[in-house]
């Protein structure tokens, strides 16, 4: 089974850049199916402002909110399959670049630092919710794309 998924990419030089300076605005958009447009930038912490645009998504941000999102995707299946009911989920993921083996920065870690609130009768114990961010981690689409270390807070590393 194969799944293909596109993204646009869109960046523009501005009128009164001459771009060979290397003094041109790191912003962009990012489009999606469906209509969605995000304003994408490199960040801040590697292209100074004014050109980047602190407000934007830069990438290293957003690799990091799709390694959670698709962490979370993966456990709330899990746990509805499982028949507990979640009311609530929150991450606060960080995302920690380093220097590889060759000198060249990457995402190296991605911490995620999951809460979730369940309801209902039928409630998981610590060690259920463990065995379920195992399973996340497991069988997670991006979490088997990439070589970078994901860890959950306080769970052991996989």
């Amino acid at each position: 089974m194969t799944h293909e998924y596109k993204a646009t990419i869109r960046w523009t030089r501005g009128a009164e850049e001459a771009f060979s300076d290397n003094r041109y605005s790191r912003g962009h958009l990012w489009s999606f199916d469906g209509g969605i447009e995000v304003p994408g930038s490199a960040s801040p912490s590697v292209v100074p402002l004014p050109l980047s645009r602190e407000e934007a998504v830069d990438p290293e941000e957003a690799f990091v909110a799709a390694v959670s999102s698709c962490h979370m995707l993966t456990f709330l299946s899990i746990a509805a399959k499982k028949r507990f009911v979640i009311d609530r989920y929150e991450d606060q993921a960080l995302g920690v670049m380093t220097p590889n083996a060759n000198g060249r920065l990457f995402i190296s870690k991605v911490t995620l630092d999951p809460a979730v609130e369940f309801s209902g009768e039928k409630r998981p114990t610590p060690e259920q919710i463990a065995e379920m961010h195992h399973l996340a981690h497991k069988e997670c689409f991006i979490a088997n794309s990439v070589l970078t270390e994901i860890v959950v807070a306080g769970l052991p590393s996989h």
